[in-house]
Formats: C-alpha cells, structure tokens, sequence
C-alpha cells in the first residue's frame, strides 16, 4: 500500500505577546503592542488580540496604532526572550521527529509519515504538550502536503478568530485537498501575489476551484511554468519535501556615498532604496527572512551593523525598509555625517506567505467569512471549535470528515 504523507504546519499563536504575557500575565487581556516607540517612527511587531479589536496589526506604524487605540500599552521588543521561546518549542518538535522544517521564529512544518497513531490525534497531543510546558499557545494544520497543511492553519486561525488566541487545529483528510481549497479566494495559493491575482481577476477567476478547473493549456500559455504549478497547486498537489537545514545565506546591498550626507532625508530614502532592491532579490528567488541588518559607516571608517528579527517571514519592501530605519535611528544623531549604508536580511526559507489572514486585517474577511460558512455545509456543521485539552485527547475520536477546532 502506498504510502500516505502527513504533514503538519504549526504556527505559535501572537508569539512575541504570548511571550510577553508569560513574562507580565497582567498584559493578558489587554490591548499592547510589541515594536518601537511612536516618537522613534516605530513599527507594530506584533500586538494581542484586545489589540486587534481596535483594527491594529502588525507592521503598521505605532503612531497610527496610538490613534487607533489611545490606551494601548507599548512594549519593546526582547528578541533574546523570544529566542529562546522559540528554542524551546523548536526541541519539543526535534524529540518527535528528526523531519522538521523551522521556517521562522515561530512556525514549523514536521513530516509525521512514519508515527503510528493517526496524525489528528498525533497534533492535538503536540498542540496540548506545547501549551503546558512552554505556557505558548498554537495552531495546527494537517494535511497530505506543506501547501495544504499551511493554508488549514491559516483558515483555522480564521475560524477561531475572537478575543483570544485561536488555539485552532484543521486536519484536511487525505483525498479531500481539492475539495477544501475549492472555495478559497485565488490569492491563497503560493506564488499568486497582488499582480498575479489581479491577472487572474480579468481572467474572471476568483477562487481556487477556479484555477483548477480552468484549461491547463491557457493558464500555462498566459504564465508560463508558474501556470502549471498554478493548476497543481490548486488541485492540492504539492510534493515539495521537508527541508531540515538551509544553507548559511544572506541578501544584502550598501552605497558608499561620493560625499559624506548628514541629510535625513537622504538618508531615510537611501534605506528605503536599499530595501527595495534586497525586496527584489529575495522575490526573484522566491525567498524570505527573518533578521533584518543594518550596516552604517561613519567618516572616520568606524563601521557598525545592528539587526532585529521579525516573528514572520517577510520579503516586503515596506517591512525591510521601515525595520532598517527602525535600526537606523537607534544609532544615528541628527547632523551626523554617514559615510555609508547598508541593508540585509538573513534567516531565510522559502516564501509561503503569500496571505496572512490573522496577523492582519485584510478586505477579504467578509469573503472568507462566506467560505468558511459553505465548508461548513459541505463537511457538516459543528466542525469548529477549540483545540482539546489533555484529558479529553484520550477520548475524543478520530472524524474521518474535516475537522476545524
């Protein structure tokens, strides 16, 4: 009999607050933020649930988070607190299977083929164990392939949306991948960006079952290979492997200035610039990353490098740059001459993040919304709800359907 692979997605629910909650369990509840300060052009890292009822997410500037919500509690990050997390949450999934895949901070795929006990019931033990010995809450999804498993997260976590963690567990059976991705918007496919989706949209095509249902021949012959994969992809194939370890590699670009600038403006636009092109280069690749650097030179030739890392993946112009300046204005005074600057990014893996629909509000939520109410009818109702505790793991059985919890 062949053998049936099972992947599992796990995402660390608001990571970087969960963390801060542990550390302060009075912020539980209430509505902060983790990023830098509103005087300094800071930006939002990540920030809780009670934050996201007032429409803050992360990446947006924490000025503007202020106005939306004038009460919001403002912490800095402690990236060497979320290291090590992380870490311990990393070693949990290392004891289980040798086949994992860290992709950021705080997600991971496993490849759980091989364990004996049905991979639902594998997930919820690993989502219950997590909690209650990291005190970090998670969302799961599981299915045949790294696409599919990753899109089941991303809807849980949708489903589960409210004023706390989603704690969501999907499984997607083997056999029904199609069938679940079917009614999803286009643009939760790998590699179907802003442009591609509007390409699609004057194609008349909406969601994936339209993708997969269109003529192989024309998609191909309108996006080359990327057409293909478009159709496979959209009929839930995607065999792509576990990747255990990736090489050491880093994308970065500097500018010597001809003459030393003490402009500000120059300088922010020169990072901006400089962000622009690591942006294109890790696209190109199909590439993102976690740590973003800064390289700053000063007259003298002193040269300095800071770096921060984000808690997702990121190959976004915006998020590179604003995180440079970020760094930027921790080290620089006004009226100080530069010399050069510098941007990288390291930390990376390839690109599946083409949609976050819970880190952040998006248009797309009254449309998912739709979704999510027409797998309930297809796969019947009562599959929603929260993910088991211990004790109850022991009893509950395994559903042949869709599950969501």
């Amino acid at each position: 009999m062949e053998r049936i692979r099972q992947i599992i997605h796990l995402d660390l629910d608001a990571f970087f607050c969960a963390v801060e909650e542990l550390r302060d369990p009075a912020l539980i509840g209430k509505p902060f933020a983790v990023g830098g300060r509103p005087n300094e052009r800071g930006v939002v890292a990540s920030c809780s649930y009670a934050a996201r009822g007032f429409g803050i997410h992360s990446a947006m500037p924490m000025s503007q988070a202020l106005r939306l919500c004038p009460q919001l509690i403002i912490i800095s990050s402690r990236h060497g607190n979320y290291e090590v997390a992380s870490q311990k949450v990393m070693a949990i999934l290392h004891e289980l299977t040798p086949l994992v895949e860290q992709i950021s901070i705080d997600e991971a795929f496993l490849d759980v083929s091989d364990i004996s006990e049905p991979a639902e019931v594998f997930a919820r033990r690993l989502q219950t164990r997590i909690k209650e010995e990291t005190g970090l809450p998670c969302s799961i999804g599981v299915a045949t392939s790294k696409l599919v498993a990753k899109i089941a997260t991303d809807v849980g976590k949708k489903a589960r949306r409210g004023s706390g963690p989603p704690f969501a567990l999907t499984v997607v059976p083997p056999g029904s991948e199609a069938d679940f991705l079917a009614p999803l918007p286009a643009d939760f496919l790998w590699g179907v960006g802003p442009k591609t989706s509007a390409r699609l949209a004057e194609m008349g095509i909406q969601t994936i079952g339209e993708i997969a249902s269109f003529p192989e021949y024309e998609l191909a012959a309108r996006f080359g290979k990327n057409g293909k994969e478009m159709i496979r992809h959209a009929r839930g194939i995607d065999s792509s492997p576990i990747i255990t370890s990736y090489p050491a590699k880093s994308y970065s670009q500097e500018t010597t200035f001809a003459r030393d600038v003490k402009d500000e403006a120059e300088l922010r636009k020169t990072l901006l610039e400089l962000a622009s092109r690591v942006s294109s280069r890790l696209q190109e690749d199909d590439l993102s990353g976690t740590t973003i650097k800064l390289k700053l030179r000063w007259p003298n030739f002193i040269t300095i490098t800071r770096q921060t890392t984000l808690s997702q993946l990121t190959d976004d112009t915006e998020m590179i740059g604003g995180m440079a300046q970020q760094l930027f204005e921790k080290v620089w005074k006004p009226g100080k001459a530069v010399r050069l600057l510098g941007v990288g990014i390291s930390g990376l893996a390839p690109s599946v993040h083409q949609l976050s629909i819970w880190d952040v509000e998006n248009p797309q939520d009254e449309r998912l919304n739709d979704v999510i109410h027409e797998l309930e009818g297809r796969f019947g109702e009562g599959i929603i709800s929260r993910g088991l505790s211990g004790q109850d793991l022991g009893n509950h059985a395994t559903n042949p359907k869709l599950r969501r919890s």
